[in-house]
């Protein structure tokens, strides 16, 4: 069944675009490296050994098995090479995955140090309105007072005048005049 190719940068260039004997490699030295590998090849032994001694009156590898250390040397001759090919693999894929984390972390460092810049301006100018806001607060609490003394002359300018008014007029007497 075919699997998504990979988003990741490095993974699609070392793993979707490998060359075949370098998934091949890979394949093979991933089974032999599992427990599914372990398992077949101990049943394989066993079947061989029994095969060998019991079941046959003549046996096909008599015992020291000599056909049977053939085949593990053929197989340790191929495995070797495919295990450090899929090592050396291995390393290319971790240096590359660390050169692209290193590269995103700098470019992560330079937007933070743009974000940093653009957020010391806006609290700067957001203190320049502050100090500006609180110069037109002064002025208007300033202005507030010169009116509330204004009202206050006004209206003691009001009364005196109304006392003064009442002071000045003649009163009237009490009997009407004949």
């Amino acid at each position: 069944m075919p699997r998504e190719p990979y988003h990741h940068p490095v993974n699609h260039a070392l793993i979707d675009e490998a060359p075949q004997g370098a998934r091949i490699a890979d394949m093979v030295t991933g089974f032999m490296g599992s427990w599914r590998f372990i398992i077949v090849q101990t049943v394989i032994v066993a079947c061989w050994l029994v095969a060998n001694i019991y079941l046959l009156s003549k046996p096909f590898d008599p015992f020291p098995f000599i056909l049977l250390n053939l085949a593990f040397s053929t197989q340790a001759a191929y495995a070797a090479p495919l295990i450090l090919l899929a090592g050396n693999r291995a390393a290319m894929h971790d240096r590359a995955t660390l050169e692209h984390a290193a590269a995103q972390a700098d470019l992560e460092e330079k937007q933070n140090e743009r974000l940093i810049s653009a957020g010391k301006e806006s609290l700067k100018h957001l203190t320049e309105v502050a100090e500006r806001t609180l110069a037109i607060e002064e002025t208007l609490r300033a202005q507030d007072d010169q009116l509330l003394r204004m009202e206050k002359a006004i209206l003691a300018f009001e009364r005196d005048r109304s006392v003064h008014r009442t002071i000045g007029k003649p009163r009237a007497s009490a009997s009407p005049a004949k």
